[in-house]
């Protein structure tokens, strides 16, 4: 196993992933996943601090579905004691690239995309669609908006 910088905490904005955005890579979690691949393998127990809103049982069943589809791989080390790794395969990394545009396509027009979300809810909330709640907030606001998402503060 390679020791490697640890992941920092607030690696991604508090609002990723968002529902806002119209397509996903993999499960709701996979992009982060796949995102703190990125630099190298890394443990369970590692994933967990940049993606600390995710419950342990859904981050386990992320990383099975993306083992699953190719993208990551789970090594199994025995000495000196028992750990797992997970790392990017040659397919999961050739997904980087379109995850950074579809962030930059969402950035470019995120204040669409809010615009659009915040017009269904106020339909849904007025009757028209049956009612479903608020799912806000999306974000801190800023100059009036709420600001967007990307793949990490680094990303």
């Amino acid at each position: 196993m390679t020791r490697r910088e640890p992941l920092p905490a607030d690696l991604f904005d508090e609002v990723c992933p968002s529902p806002l955005l119209p397509f996903r890579f993999g499960d709701k979690w996979g992009a982060l996943v796949l995102r703190c691949l990125e630099d190298g393998p890394r443990r369970f127990s590692e994933l967990r601090v940049p993606i600390h809103r995710v419950t342990p049982k859904v981050l386990t069943q992320s990383l099975r579905g993306l083992e699953r589809g190719g993208l990551i791989v789970r090594t199994e080390y025995e000495a000196p004691r028992r750990a797992v790794e997970y790392a990017l395969t040659p397919l999961g990394r050739s997904m980087l690239g379109p995850m950074r545009a579809a962030c930059a396509w969402a950035a470019d027009h995120w204040d669409e995309l809010l615009d659009a979300h915040e017009s269904y809810e106020s339909r849904e909330s007025h009757g028209s669609h049956g009612s479903h709640g608020s799912h806000e907030p999306y974000g801190e606001a800023v100059g009036g908006r709420r600001r967007g998402v990307g793949m990490g503060r680094r990303g």
